[in-house]
């Protein structure tokens, strides 16, 4: 299955994540006792705080602070209460955005999110607006020139939805959220190291901004992921040098 060229877009991506480095504990922390607080703190029974566990260690979060924020969510040491909430809404040429937060204080985090769309030219959506065009999955993106008929065998065998293959020769391994764990360290075994792995909403179609379109695109985008309690940002635009 053909995709569109998405590699350059990934890549620009994880750049400016490593820009971001300093808001990333926090983020995951958030994570953490969240993932806890719903699932308890034992990580071999709750797979989203193994998940959050694993972001954790690649941000080098301290074990210390994993353990404390665990504890801090079962109940065993006393911290902040934080809610999930995700909102919708369009960017730059109808694009769609949802924003994923955590927050211990609902009423700052829409007043904040309402006002960033607003402020550089987007506009906030009803709960579903977007969504529709979104899909729940596990995502690996393996770099042009990986061997695509040997990944795409072990990703099927692992337990994999799809494998598809963009323009620039990216290839993504989607799988149900439920198996991402699993498909991930059997590709890993068998020597497919992704440069990008996670739990996603995984825009079903793109739109292409150019020019100063997407740089305005870029600009709404950038604000609303630097809000204090936006969690993760997702898209369906693809930018296009």
């Amino acid at each position: 299955m053909a995709g569109h060229s998405k590699w350059a877009n990934i890549q620009h991506r994880k750049g400016r994540q490593d820009e971001k480095r300093g808001k990333a504990w926090t983020r995951v922390i958030r994570e953490i006792m969240v993932a806890a607080r719903l699932g308890g703190g034992d990580a071999s029974a709750n797979p989203r705080l193994r998940l959050a566990i694993e972001k954790a260690k690649a941000v080098n979060l301290p074990v210390e602070t994993v353990k404390r924020n665990i504890d801090k969510a079962t109940g065993n040491l006393e911290g902040a209460h934080y809610e999930e909430i995700r909102y919708e809404g369009y960017g730059i040429g109808g694009a769609a955005i949802i924003v994923d937060c955590m927050t211990d204080n609902r009423v700052r985090t829409v007043a904040e999110v309402r006002h960033a769309f607003s402020k550089y030219g987007g506009n906030m959506g009803t709960e579903g607006s977007v969504a529709f065009q979104f899909k729940h999955c596990g995502q690996l993106v393996f770099a042009p020139g990986t061997a695509e008929d040997k990944l795409m065998d072990a990703a099927l065998e692992a337990g994999a939805e799809d494998v598809i293959t963009d323009d620039d020769g990216a290839i993504e391994v989607l799988t149900p959220p439920t198996e991402f764990e699993a498909v991930k360290a059997a590709l890993e075994t068998a020597g497919f190291k992704p440069e990008l792995a996670e739990v996603t909403m995984r825009a079903e179609n793109t739109i292409e901004l150019v020019g100063d379109d997407a740089e305005r695109m870029q600009k709404l985008l950038d604000v609303i992921e630097d809000l204090d309690d936006v969690q993760n940002l997702y898209h369906n635009t693809l930018f296009t040098p």
